[in-house]
């Protein structure tokens, strides 16, 4: 398997933490979107999309992230993901589709540039829309938990589906300087995640083209 991602990506992040969870190798193929590698021609023959992640499997081209672990757990099924029962695999999908549909589209690398370079908003206006934007997303995150039984991670005492899209989100939240203060459930799930090993390695700090 070859993972086209960037670092700072918090979808490759959550495809990573997969991979890892699943004790899968693949071929870390970097994609600066910072330097706008994903925009090429070239890349433009690998992801149709032009996004990150892309994973490839045996010639076949699969993209976004959701229905990349979606795949990885349907084909490799041990430990799953997501829950066999249906209202459980379904509240997980929530949660899941809570943070990567409901606070990560209007906060990517992509908006936030559009804020600043075509809306002249200053760093400092663009900042704080960020921060606006994921507290109260993280706030109605930290609301579905509670509704939910008591876990150690977000669903169950095992990671799934949700914990792989609430980490990357933590992590930059952290970067922007998100205020996390009274979240309880939500920094306990995370928290539990990053006392595991798979967790560690997919982190941006432990890719190859961190900077």
């Amino acid at each position: 398997m070859k993972l086209y991602n960037y670092f700072r990506s918090s979808a490759s992040f959550r495809v990573r933490i997969a991979l890892h969870l699943k004790g899968l190798p693949y071929e870390y193929i970097a994609v600066h979107l910072a330097k706008g590698e994903h925009k090429l021609p070239a890349y433009s023959e690998v992801a149709a999309d032009n996004l990150v992640p892309n994973l490839v499997i045996e010639g076949e081209h699969l993209s976004q992230s959701m229905a990349i672990i979606e795949y990885l757990d349907e084909t490799h099924p041990e430990p799953a993901l997501l829950p066999k029962e249906p209202m459980a695999r379904a509240r997980v999908r929530a949660l899941a589709q809570s943070i990567s549909c409901e606070i990560h589209p209007i906060n990517n690398l992509r908006v936030l540039k559009y804020l600043t370079a075509t809306l002249g908003l200053s760093e400092d206006q663009k900042n704080t829309w960020y921060r606006h934007w994921v507290r109260e997303g993280l706030e109605s995150f930290e609301r579905q938990l509670a509704q939910g039984p008591q876990s150690t991670y977000c669903y169950g005492d095992t990671p799934s589906l949700a914990d792989c899209c609430l980490v990357p989100q933590i992590f930059n939240a952290q970067r922007f300087d998100v205020n996390l203060e009274g979240l309880p459930l939500t920094m306990r799930a995370f928290e539990s995640c990053m006392k595991l090993d798979a967790f560690q390695k997919a982190k941006p700090s432990a890719c190859p083209d961190a900077e």
